[in-house]
């Protein structure tokens, strides 16, 4: 049975594989940082530091990935434009149109990451990140990690570990250019497939 979550991913993939179609392999693959492979007709990305490949005209995926993830790569896929990447990092709310979806995904994610951090070691925090494909930068934070969730889409994790005073708190960005690869509606899914996945890692 078709499920109307179901339905809404078919309905919106189906329309970006459309608009991908009518364009050119090779230019969506340089303003996306992908690889274009035309004797095998696959384009190249990375997710999370795991290589995604799609098969062409239809880009359909090789490799088993959710469907939302599926729709994020689909989405970027089109919008990208190969704008640089800035180290700026703003809040979902900073997003264009953010200010409503992005502000209320900012605060959830607050309250999530609160519940996440809790009885967390400094320690396995690492090994968590590491499993996720993160990297570890220099920070004013206790911990400051880089996802690249895509090549031109990174996202960073800032992490306050708890103290006498204090529990733990931790905080999601983005690219200030963020707005060039994805629309704050898939930019906010892009944060629950990593807050997920940083989940099921710790769950392990």
């Amino acid at each position: 049975m078709c499920t109307k979550g179901n339905r809404a991913f078919e309905e919106m993939a189906l329309s970006a594989r459309k608009r991908l179609e009518e364009k050119s392999p090779a230019e969506i693959a340089e303003k996306s940082g992908s690889e274009y492979d035309p004797k095998n007709g696959r384009l190249k990305t990375k997710s999370l530091a795991e290589q995604v490949s799609l098969v062409l005209p239809e880009y359909s995926f090789v490799q088993e990935v959710e469907e939302w993830h599926q729709l994020v790569i689909l989405h970027y896929l089109d919008l990208a434009d190969h704008t640089p990447v800035s180290e700026e990092q703003i809040t979902f709310g900073e997003l264009k149109d953010g200010l409503i979806r992005g502000t209320k995904f900012d605060h959830d994610m607050e309250s999530e990451l609160a519940v996440f951090l809790k009885g967390k070691s400094e320690e396995q925090l690492y090994q968590i990140i590491k499993a996720c494909g993160g990297e570890i930068i220099d920070s004013k934070a206790d911990i400051c990690a880089k996802f690249d969730f895509l090549p031109y889409y990174p996202l960073w994790l800032k992490i306050w570990l708890a103290d006498d005073e204090f529990e733990a708190s931790g905080k999601l960005l983005l690219s200030k250019s963020a707005d060039h690869y994805l629309a704050v509606e898939d930019a906010v899914t892009v944060g629950g497939i990593l807050m997920e996945k940083l989940r099921a890692v710790s769950d392990v």
